[in-house]
């Protein structure tokens, strides 16, 4: 077990230890996409903040149904000490719970808070069942002496996990009470369900307001930051060495709900997690470390979509279950290219096969007009489909799935949506997604869309338009042909397979008559948009050499790379543009519009550093002890910002400070796969396509 724990040791009575807790925060997911989430000190600070945010069938979505919970502790001395709690306005804020903290761990990614106070310790865990909106909060004395008295007051305000914390408070909570079972609902939402495990239980109601909390996260980024909570009253038991009290919250029937006693609950997720790395590497008796917290990071965007019940039965109907990717929490749904720049991570580098073909069939069924959906929006059935990278990805994704698992049933039933959307892309489709016939390039563009990767945008300002021929696009676009062109040969269908072949040859003819830029040395990022040549360095030419398929000239990629590696590269990824462009921004920080005017210009993204290291390797094959190098800087940041998880994206200057989404799918993805790959001699297997680097003449 001690191999598997990541420690944070806190010292919470100097000067600096309390303030700084609250930039840390941990997050433990349910595999349907709810949550629970908030910082070290207990001190809401984000609107997804909360116990418990269930993932509810459509059309609720994600709903925050515990926001929080007030800790105080009686001492044998009579004193009292407040663990956790909300900062309200004009009160001063209360960190004496951090203070008290001397130890934040997460013990095979459960989080165990240890606190010191006098000579009394307790330790607090928290489970969230795989597959419940239920959540188990523990506590356990672990000094001799008599026993304390703990008062839990859970405050709530039932609302999409999105909204913002100013939304009015609905005055109708009904409580109801039956013996030791307690329900909080309102209108048609389903109840809020409470239990109390510990010596002499009980609940006092009070039914309260708890008025003006203040939500500093929100403030800083420009959000309504001030809201109200109900309060139904607070529970109480007594807690003596060897005798734990538990509180279980949950959105499930009763009898789903009191299924798993606490020792049950608290012991099920590290069996759980012990299988993950069970699957994830041959001797998983010897996975520690970074290798083990990464597998339980990626773990935590895996999902069975709880609000889609449509989906759920088409998938059981054949014989499958539906599985999907959240992109990133806490705000993120499932994204489609997200989800196929991640597959290969969060399932193939961690043996979880079945799960990636389900994701795979779970989007094909949704292939529209030649596209895959860009997302799904937060408690919707139907995706919404702006986006011209998504789908190219999605060739990307099915061929790495066949290669690391010689299954080709996926493959054949995707093969005629895949020629499809071959044919979609070849006459033209939405958004202005189509191929030049005339250099046989794919172009893309939409006023009042943003369709790459690349796509900041706030009411009608696109940040970063790259309405043309963006250089990704193409190379995703002559990655997809080539794969085509195979897979229709062995299908048997030689006259479509020559006509991928022939479209891919004249796509790679022509980028690399055009997309060359001599004076600076590396790829104009657009070619062919509405001002001309974009000239701008930016890290998406990464990718034409670092795909299966590289549509790049040999004698341009050490240029590329070398470019990437100087002006680009940073401990935790690469940044979004050169710091010598007159748009380049050093910080992502501010209101949302000054956000968004950074998030792609310069801010960093951790999910580049894979493209990156492929690249690498392509030029310098044998450097895998280099190649490694580049990943350092993620280990300790496994043990800030979210700890446990990688964030989305990272100021462009040091320190790189943490931005954005605290845990993102890709960044896990993309760091796990190649830090697998980096040390396949420690008997990590490769997951990179076995055999030389593909390429193909240009005539």
């Amino acid at each position: 077990m001690s191999d598997l724990v990541i420690r944070v040791p806190w010292p919470g009575r100097q000067a600096d230890g309390p303030e700084s807790s609250l930039t840390r925060e941990w997050l433990v997911t349910n595999g349907l996409g709810g949550y629970a989430s908030g910082t070290l000190a207990g001190i809401i600070t984000r609107r997804y903040h909360g116990y418990l945010t269930a993932a509810l069938p459509a059309p609720y979505g994600r709903m925050m149904m515990l926001n929080d919970l007030v800790e105080r502790v009686q001492l044998p001395t009579g004193e009292f000490a407040q663990l956790g709690g909300e900062e309200r306005a004009g009160a001063p804020l209360n960190l004496h719970g951090a203070e008290y903290l001397s130890e934040f761990r997460l013990e095979s990614g459960v989080p165990v808070w240890r606190y010191e106070l006098d000579h009394v310790t307790i330790e607090k865990r928290l489970v969230l069942p795989h597959g419940q909106n239920t959540v188990y909060i523990n506590y356990r004395l672990l000094s001799d002496g008599d026993p304390i008295q703990i008062t839990l007051r859970p405050s709530l305000h039932f609302r999409p996990h999105e909204s913002p914390v100013s939304v009015e408070l609905d005055p109708s909570y009904v409580l109801m009470v039956a013996e030791d079972r307690y329900e909080v609902s309102l209108s048609n939402l389903p109840p809020l369900r409470f239990f109390l495990y510990g010596a002499k239980a009980a609940l006092t109601i009070d039914k309260i307001r708890v008025q003006e909390i203040i939500y500093r996260i929100e403030e800083r980024r420009g959000y309504p930051a001030r809201g109200d909570l109900w309060s139904p009253g607070y529970f109480h038991a007594e807690l003596t060495k060897g005798s734990d009290m538990t509180l279980v919250a949950s959105t499930e029937p009763w009898e789903t709900m009191r299924t798993l006693s606490p020792d049950e609950a608290l012991a099920s997720e590290p069996e759980r997690r012990a299988a993950l790395l069970e699957k994830a590497v041959a001797n998983a008796a010897a996975i520690q470390g970074t290798a083990a917290e990464l597998v339980f990071a990626a773990d935590q965007f895996i999902i069975r979509p709880a609000g889609r019940l449509h989906d759920a039965a088409r998938a059981r109907a054949v014989g499958d279950e539906v599985r999907t990717v959240i992109a990133g929490y806490h705000w993120f749904t499932d994204w489609g290219r997200d989800t196929m720049i991640s597959l290969q991570g969060l399932t193939l580098a961690t043996g979880r096969y079945q799960e990636a073909a389900w994701i795979l069939r779970t989007f094909l069924h949704y292939v529209k007009d030649g596209l895959i959906p860009n997302l799904f929006p937060e408690g919707q059935n139907e995706g919404l489909y702006h986006t011209a990278d998504a789908t190219l990805w999605f060739f990307h994704a099915i061929h790495r799935y066949t290669q690391a698992t010689q299954d080709r049933s996926v493959l054949r039933l995707a093969l005629p949506k895949l020629v499809e959307i071959i044919d979609c892309h070849m006459k033209g489709t939405r958004f202005g997604i189509g191929v030049d016939p005339a250099d046989g390039l794919l172009k893309q563009g939409a006023e009042g869309y943003a369709l790459t990767w690349m796509d900041a945008k706030v009411d009608d300002w696109v940040v970063t338009p790259r309405r043309g021929k963006a250089v990704e696009i193409n190379a995703l676009w002559y990655n997809a042909l080539c794969l085509a062109e195979c897979w229709l040969r062995e299908a048997g269908r030689r006259e479509d397979s020559a006509r991928a072949g022939a479209a891919a040859r004249k796509a790679c003819e022509s980028f690399n008559a055009r997309f060359w830029y001599e004076e600076g040395q590396y790829l104009y990022d657009v070619v062919d948009g509405p001002e001309g040549d974009d000239s701008a360095c930016r890290p998406n030419q990464v990718l034409a050499l670092s795909l299966d398929y590289p549509v790049l000239d040999r004698r341009h990629w050490e240029p590329i790379v070398e470019t990437a590696r100087k002006k680009l590269l940073t401990p935790v990824g690469l940044r979004t543009l050169s710091q010598d462009h007159k748009d380049y921004k050093p910080k992502y920080d501010g209101d949302l519009r000054s956000r968004d005017a950074a998030y792609h210009q310069g801010t960093v993204w951790a999910w580049l550093m894979g493209p990156f290291i492929d690249a690498w390797l392509k030029i310098h094959p044998d450097e895998t002890a280099r190649a490694a190098e580049f990943l350092k800087g993620f280990e300790p940041h496994l043990r800030d910002a979210c700890v446990g998880s990688i964030s989305e994206i990272f100021d462009a200057e040091p320190s790189y400070t943490p931005r954005g989404c605290v845990a993102q799918a890709w960044s896990v993805a993309e760091v796990w796969r190649c830090w697998r790959r980096c040390h396949a001699a420690e008997g990590f297997k490769d997951e990179a396509p076995k055999g030389s680097v593909l390429t193909r003449p240009l005539a």
